[in-house]
Formats: C-alpha cells, structure tokens, sequence
C-alpha cells in the first residue's frame, strides 16, 4: 500500500544521500522513479540533486505555485507507470504541495518518499515540514551530531566570523558554510551569544589507510 513518509533532521544526516539511494534501489528493480526538488535550491545547479559525498542525480524542479500531483500525472502520461516520488528540501513546500503528495499516495497509490529539514534556525518549523509531520503516514528521523558529541536536533545559521545569527529571513540558501547542526542545549548557549561556531572543523579520514 502506498504511503507519503516525511524523513527528516538537522543539517548534514544525510538526508540527499538518502533520497539517492532510495532511487537507485527502484531502479536497480527496473522501476521508475521520479526526484522532485525545489525551484530555490539552485546550489549544484537547476535540475540537479547533490549529496555531500558526491551522488547526483537529475530533478525536476517546481516552484510554489506548482501543482504536485498534475506534475506526477504529466509524469505517468509521458513516461509510463511510475513507481515513486521523491522530493528533496521538503520543507520548502507549500501547504497545499503536502497535500498534493497526499492525492498522489490515495489516488495514484503511487508512494511519496520526502526528505528535508524540520526547524528553521530560529528552531520554529518550516511550512512543508509542519503539514508533513501532519499529515505523513510514516515519519522517520535520521540522526546526526553535534560537535559536542550530543545528537543534534538544532540549526544555528552563522556569519563569516562563526557568530550566531538570530534574525533575518527564514529562507536563506547555504551550505556548510551558512549553518551548523547543534544539540538543543548547545543552540541554547549559542544563542544566547555564550561561545562561538569554527567555520570548517577537520574531517578525519573514514579508514585507517585514508591520508
């Protein structure tokens, strides 16, 4: 039976790298798939998905405005049976695209994988991310840390200095260079102007032969 799953987190758990291989195991299967991202999102490029280890893959992207669910109808009219959808920075959508992917799980029954934060660094919820914890039939957290070794459910946006910023625009697109995952207590003392972010901290190898 289909399902619309909401997997979320902080910064950096990996959720593209996720989404990625989640495509690459429908069509492993011979089974289509289709990977929706964000107009807004143009880091890597119009149409292109990108995770921190180096996957990629090609999107469709969309805009507010966009109906989600005639964007899947186009999809299966084209193309032929689709076997998933896949949205990427999910907690860009609109509250009337969640409800969309829920049209496309109970009248498609087509299952609808999204992946993106669920708090702004302001910790306050993003619009997408509120109606999917509302609405998704499956939600899974995928778990990443802080630099104090706590599990991080926090993001902190910070300026060339690694100081904390505490106001501005909701949206505003960045990488690592922009934003850091922290523990709850952490973004606590961040914010509270106690201490300050390393704008990169060092990367140890993932095996013993790496240099």
């Amino acid at each position: 039976m289909a399902k619309l799953y909401f997997y979320y987190s902080a910064m950096n758990a990996g959720k593209t790298t996720n989404l990625l291989q989640s495509a690459y195991n429908y069509h492993e299967r011979g089974m289509r798939t289709l990977i929706l991202a964000p107009q807004l999102d143009d880091r890597f490029g119009a149409g292109t998905v990108k995770s921190r280890i180096g996957l990629t893959a090609r999107s469709r992207i969309f805009g507010r405005d966009d109906d989600l669910f005639d964007v899947a109808c186009e999809d299966v009219e084209k193309h032929g049976k689709l076997h998933c959808v896949l949205i990427d920075e999910a907690q860009f959508l609109s509250r009337a695209q969640v409800w969309q992917l829920t049209d496309i799980v109970d009248v498609l029954h087509i299952p609808v994988l999204a992946y993106g934060l669920r708090t702004d660094f302001r910790g306050e919820l993003f619009e997408g991310s509120q109606y999917l914890l509302a609405w998704a039939d499956n939600l899974v957290e995928l778990k990443t840390i802080c630099h104090t070794g706590r599990k991080a459910t926090m993001v902190v946006r910070i300026d060339e200095q690694g100081r904390v910023v505490t106001a501005g625009p909701q949206v505003e697109i960045g990488g690592n260079d922009r934003y850091v995952s922290v523990s709850r207590a952490e973004y606590k003392q961040l914010t509270a102007g106690k201490g300050r972010l390393e704008m990169q901290q060092a990367r140890l190898p993932l095996g013993e032969g790496e240099s």
